[in-house]
């Protein structure tokens, strides 16, 4: 059975590189690695090892601290405190393709966007 942290550190290996819009091939190019192992990483069924994971950091672009956001300790996942949010807004599929929709959107537009969604949810 993986332990938490592990699945934890998976899910949002998987949730970068989905935001970016990088497949597990080409994070396996950048690593040296095969892509079955990034699938066995982002299930927490294998542990990655620190330098491993220095290496997918890299690649993706992020901080080797933004693998363990949300975690609160050792067996434990901090939930989402917001109202209406899912506990894992990261691993809903639509959620992330708004995002990334969103993120296409020239930033003028993207501003409007943002506004017009804020009033809607306001009047919801």
């Amino acid at each position: 059975m993986a332990h938490i942290v592990d699945t934890h550190v998976g899910k949002r290996i998987r949730q970068r590189r989905w935001l970016i819009g990088m497949t597990q091939q080409k994070l396996a190019e950048l690593v040296g690695i095969k892509f079955q192992q990034i699938q066995k990483y982002e299930t927490g069924a294998n542990r990655v090892s620190a330098s491993r994971l220095w290496d997918i950091s890299e690649a993706l672009g992020v901080q080797i601290s933004f693998f363990f956001e949300g975690v609160r300790g050792k067996d434990e996942v901090q939930p989402t405190t917001q109202e209406n949010v899912p506990d894992d807004l990261m691993g809903d599929k639509e959620a992330m393709d708004l995002v990334r929709s969103y993120y296409a959107i020239p930033e003028t537009q993207r501003r409007r966007l943002f506004e017009l969604a804020r009033v809607l949810s306001d009047v919801a």
